[in-house]
């Protein structure tokens, strides 16, 4: 997302380490060396006190946490400008000594000198889907281990795995309890899907992703709990590369030395991947995806590579109508049908 350089010089940079039980506040002003730390108990309404009262311009980070979201909601509007940061490129931090005090004054210091990486925050009135999906993935996460569970105990006593009412035995108290906590989940992930479907009736967006070929009213809610605002993606590149879709040349002196794959969102990759896989399967409705998969593979190109560039093209084609609010066939199905 475009947004103003961290770099611009604020009167006030601002770090708070944040715990349950106290909070580490480190201010460096713009002329100063040395920051200002104390460590005090945890307060966000005596927090909003202290960066309220300081004069001049303000620039806050805290590092990305379970709080985060709730203390960005809170705090964006006592400073100027507010910071999540990821704590996995914060490596000063791991250097020396550490407790909160000195956590927050190194944050102070890499915040004024604009070395921070940003995580993507905002009030948006979307971002509950990001809590709506967790809980389902979580729910689908916990039922794939009950039913691993129950076919690994059904394999020990020498029975097929499907098997449904097995005898009764030394396993079947477990079994029943298996099955109990299986029948739960299926439950509630009805539910789930009930409200899926009412977001796509409700929410013109979901509507619109789910014209595209691939895209049910699942993944369009799992999409939109992603992006969220997708002026944040100045670029097919960025978003190619946060879906996991691309890799990064590593060059150096001229010389190639292959590519790294880049830290990337592993739900939008596996949205893209299946929605590519369903749109060129055996069985799959004629589309312009299927046509664009036969068109690579007749070039030549692996099977593999072309499906991959099958994910990418619906990937592109899927941040375009997140910006746009246009369906697939009103405008994209031509331009992804494209060479």
């Amino acid at each position: 997302m475009e947004t103003e350089s961290i770099t611009r010089p604020y009167d006030h940079s601002i770090a708070v380490d944040w715990s349950q039980r106290n909070m580490a506040i480190a201010v460096l002003k713009r002329d100063s060396e040395k920051a200002r730390v104390v460590d005090v108990p945890t307060s966000v309404s005596e927090l909003k006190v202290f960066l309220r009262s300081l004069k001049g311009s303000k620039i806050l980070t805290i590092e990305e946490s379970s709080t985060s979201q709730w203390l960005y909601t809170e705090l964006r509007d006592c400073v100027d400008r507010l910071i999540v940061c990821d704590p996995y490129r914060n490596r000063l931090l791991q250097d020396g000594p550490k407790n909160d005090k000195i956590d927050a004054e190194k944050l102070a210091i890499l915040l004024r000198n604009g070395l921070l990486k940003e995580v993507f925050h905002n009030g948006s009135e979307y971002f509950h889907l990001r809590k709506l999906v967790s809980s389902y993935n979580d729910i689908v996460r916990s039922m794939v281990r009950f039913k691993n569970q129950r076919a690994a105990v059904l394999i020990a006593q020498g029975k097929s795995k499907r098997c449904v009412s097995p005898e009764a035995d030394s396993g079947s108290f477990s079994l029943e309890a298996l099955d109990a906590l299986i029948r739960v989940h299926e439950e509630r992930l009805e539910k789930f899907t009930a409200e899926f479907k009412r977001l796509k009736n409700t929410n013109k967006l979901i509507r619109v992703l789910t014209t595209i070929p691939g895209i049910k009213e699942k993944s369009a809610v799992k999409l939109l709990a992603i992006v969220i605002d997708p002026r944040r993606f100045p670029d097919k590149g960025r978003w190619l590369s946060y879906c996991g879709l691309v890799r990064h040349a590593k060059m150096s002196g001229g010389k190639s030395y292959g590519t790294r794959q880049p830290r990337y969102s592993r739900l939008a990759k596996s949205i893209f991947k299946t929605a590519a896989i369903s749109c060129i399967g055996l069985g799959s409705k004629d589309n312009v995806f299927r046509k664009y998969y036969e068109r690579l593979k007749k070039r030549g190109l692996p099977d593999y590579n072309a499906r991959h560039a099958v994910a990418r093209r619906i990937a592109v084609v899927a941040l375009g109508i997140l910006k746009t609010g246009l369906a697939f066939e009103n405008r994209w199905e031509g331009k992804a049908a494209e060479k």
